[in-house]
Order: structure tokens, then C-alpha cells, then sequence
């Protein structure tokens, strides 16, 4: 892999250090806001001028928007500069993910059709401040499994190992709360779909509450089920914390036949999730999610890579089951690829450890520190599941939206898909106020959950 030679040179000699080191020297914060943005990307673009400046992201609503959660495209009528297909894909294999290169290599019909490149991504002005304020205090504590010296920003803008990397991905920025009614599938090989779940979706994350300093929660997701017919009254909660050292993930569920609310912990690592019909694990949430606790991270370094971005036009303007999803891939004349810079962390299962995976290499988008891209390898070593994300930055919030993800099998040649929003119900909408405690009780469970 061929690293990009940048200003975070530094960190880069120090990618393979362990996880006791501590936070950035004063002079490396001092990056911040002047060569690199205050979340840590570099602000220049590249030589060639694919990748431009960054400018502090698209921060303004198109002519039109209703401010209801379903949000025009701003960059609608935009044409395809070119497509890289099998045929080409070497011309560009150096800007392609493992991932990227199996599927274009096995599916004559997938193609990546790569478009200019917005720096869409932004962020709020007090978690642009407190990640550089904390820049210089933030510190990995019990070997990796939480953080200290942080809080409403992301702890490790500089990062210099792959486990602080991936702290940024698990933080991501979404602001407090998040509010959808939701749609997952999976496709099997013949292209059929079938809706898995639908459901209202709350999410808050109390790291980012600049009211409660305190909390010793990062995150909180809820979701009850109305549909299909054979899920509808279901529901579950999970709750992470700030130091899984401390405290696991903390998971309750309801059954409508059985009328009560049962303590859930089997919901995280490579527990087959439900609710894309165990076709992905309970970790591929977000392409990762909840405790690193079973990984060695590696900070590989920074790339040039082509992902899949700005998609709006097939998160908020598409027939998703009827035109979206077809056999093998999602339909990719409705797909927006552009060329952004991404961090490489490479995780590999530490010995005595039981995962599905034996290793996994994520992209995080430097701008947003969001996962784009993973690829995913079964026990022999193989290439096993590919996972992609599609990032929609939400300009009214500020925050980038990368819910809708999807998760594909290159052994059954199938695929998982999350979040689509439903037509004519609640849009992905944001807020900066935290939803009451009691949502986020075992109680509300079977407060709601019925039918």
C-alpha cells in the first residue's frame, strides 16, 4: 500500500506504538485549524486536484428543503467523470479496497461510477473546539477499552495507533440525537428481497451532550419493530460505555409472546444480529461497533481511495426495493463513488479470542472519522464479507449521516442493507437536546413494545 506523504508524518512513525501511549504534544495540537482541520484531516487537497481543499464542509440546505428529514440532493444533475469496471479496474487498483476489487473481479455487472469529490463533511463548532481542547489530554486507559481527558469531541484527532483510530469511528459525530423510521433487507442471490425489519429508531449519545459531562455512556440505540407482520411489537436496547473495562455492553429485549422484557448480552460481537436476519454480526453495526476488546489495532497508514459518499440521491430519492436493490450488488447506476483520503486500521484477533472474523481492515474517512469501506476475513484467511458505507451529510444539522450501510457475503452472494428511510414517514432527523432518561430504561421497553 503506497501511504501518502503528509503532515501527520509524525503520527504515521508512530502508527505500531502501543496502546499506553498518551495524548498529542502541544506543538503537534497546534495543527489544528492551521495545516490540518480541527478534526485532525489534512485541510489541503492532493496534487492532482481530485481531492480539494477543505473548505468547512456543506453546511447550507438546498433551495427547498422542508427541514422534515428528507433532504435534496445538492449536488443533483452532476454527471459521472468515468466508471471503473472489471475491464479497467487495474488502471485504479491502487484506490480500490480489497473489497472493492473482489466484487468488481466476481460481478461482471457491479461498477463504480466515480463522481467529483465534495468535502461535504461537517461538524459543529463545540466539537471542533473540544477536540482540539483535548487534544493534548486524552489518553487510552485499561489497555485500549476506554479514554480518559475527552469529552463532546473526537479524543485522538493525531491519532498514533490503530485502537485510538478506531475510538474515532465508535465516537462518531451524529449529533445528540437521532430519530428515523427505518428499513433493512437482505438480498439473496437471485435478487429477491425481503424487508427484515422496519422500525422507529431513537439513538443518543450522551458523549456528545455538553450537559452531561458526566455520563458514563457514550451511546444508546432503541428501535421498536412495526413491521413485517412476524416481528411487529418487538424491541431492543443496547447501551455502550465510555471503558468497556468498566462495564460491557449493556442489551435488553422485548418479545410480544412472552410480555416481558428480557436482560439481552449475547447483542454485540459476532452474535448474528437480527435485524438483518443474522446475516451480519452485531458488531458490523456501522461497519464496528462496541468493545475493541478482541482485536491487536494497527494504524497502517493514510490512502487515496474511491467510496462510496454523498450519496443522497439513493438514500432520499429512490424506489429502494423496486429500483435499489438487485441481485448480487445495490443497483449501481444509483451509487455516487468520489476519491477522499482515508485512514487504514487493520485489526487482527488476539490469540485465545473468538470472533468470526479473524481479521478485519476498516477506511475511515479522515473527515469525518466515519468507517467507508471494510473488508472482513474468515478463520482460513479468506475474504469473506465486504462492507460499505453510505455517507449523506446531514448540512442542517451540521453532521454526516452514515447509518445506511451494507454488508455483503462473497460466499453466498448476498447482501444486508440498514437504515433506508420510508417513504412518506419520520426522515433522519437530528437534535441537539437529549431525549428524557426514562427512554432508556428496560421499563420503556415494555412500556412500548406491545401489540
Amino acid at each position: 500500500m503506497k501511504l501518502i506523504t503528509c503532515s501527520l508524518i509524525t503520527c504515521l512513525a508512530l502508527a505500531s506504538a502501543g496502546t499506553a501511549m498518551g495524548a498529542v504534544s502541544a506543538d503537534e495540537a497546534a495543527q489544528l485549524g492551521a495545516n490540518l482541520t480541527m478534526i485532525g484531516a489534512e485541510k489541503a487537497g492532493n496534487k492532482e486536484g481530485t481531492i480539494p481543499e477543505y473548505t468547512g464542509g456543506n453546511t447550507k440546505s438546498p433551495a427547498g428543503y422542508k427541514h422534515d428529514g428528507w433532504r435534496p440532493d445538492p449536488y443533483q444533475g452532476e454527471k459521472s467523470l468515468f466508471s471503473i469496471t472489471a475491464k479497467n479496474m487495474a488502471q485504479y487498483a491502487d484506490k480500490l479496497s480489497e473489497g472493492a476489487k473482489a466484487m468488481l473481479k466476481k460481478y461482471p455487472s457491479f461498477r463504480i461510477d466515480v463522481y467529483q469529490t465534495h468535502r461535504s463533511a461537517a461538524h459543529p463548532k463545540f466539537v471542533m473546539d473540544n477536540t482540539k481542547k483535548h487534544a493534548t489530554t486524552a489518553k487510552l486507559t485499561d489497555g485500549g477499552l476506554g479514554f480518559s481527558g475527552a469529552h463532546a469531541g473526537y479524543p485522538f484527532p493525531i491519532p498514533k495507533n490503530g485502537t485510538e483510530a478506531i475510538w474515532n469511528h465508535i465516537l462518531h459525530y451524529e449529533d445528540v440525537t437521532y430519530e428515523e423510521r427505518y428499513r433493512s433487507y437482505t438480498v439473496d442471490s437471485s435478487g429477491r428481497p425481503t424487508m427484515q425489519s422496519e422500525g422507529n429508531v431513537k439513538q443518543e449519545f450522551p458523549y456528545y451532550d455538553v450537559n452531561n459531562a458526566h455520563s458514563k455512556d457514550f451511546y444508546a440505540l432503541k428501535v421498536y419493530y412495526v413491521g413485517p407482520a412476524r416481528r411487529m411489537g418487538e424491541s431492543f436496547l443496547i447501551i455502550d460505555p465510555l471503558n468497556y473495562a468498566q462495564s460491557a455492553r449493556k442489551g435488553w429485549q422485548y418479545l410480544p409472546g412472552q410480555r416481558r422484557v428480557k436482560l439481552a448480552p449475547d447483542l454485540s460481537f459476532d452474535t448474528p444480529c437480527s435485524i438483518y436476519g443474522g446475516q451480519t454480526t452485531w458488531d458490523d453495526l456501522f461497519l464496528f461497533s462496541g468493545s475493541p476488546e478482541r482485536y491487536n489495532w494497527k494504524l497502517v497508514g493514510k490512502k487515496e481511495m474511491y467510496v462510496p459518499y454523498n450519496d443522497y440521491k439513493m438514500l432520499y430519492s429512490t424506489n429502494h426495493e423496486k429500483d435499489l436493490l438487485k441481485a448480487k450488488h445495490l443497483n449501481p447506476d444509483l451509487v455516487r463513488w468520489e476519491l477522499h483520503r482515508v485512514w487504514v486500521v487493520e485489526a487482527t484477533l488476539k490469540p485465545g479470542k473468538r470472533h468470526l472474523y479473524s481479521k478485519r481492515v476498516f477506511y475511515l474517512d479522515e473527515d469525518s472519522w466515519r468507517a467507508s469501506a471494510a473488508d472482513q476475513y474468515d478463520g482460513r484467511g479468506q475474504l469473506y464479507r465486504v462492507g460499505f458505507t453510505y455517507m449523506t451529510p446531514s448540512y442542517d444539522s451540521p453532521c454526516v449521516f452514515g447509518d445506511s450501510f451494507l454488508v455483503h457475503d462473497l460466499m453466498t452472494d448476498s447482501y444486508a442493507i440498514n437504515a433506508l428511510p420510508v417513504t412518506g414517514k419520520k426522515g433522519i432527523t437530528h437534535g441537539r437536546k437529549a431525549f428524557p432518561p426514562k427512554e432508556w430504561t428496560a421499563d420503556s421497553l415494555a412500556s412500548e413494545g406491545v401489540r
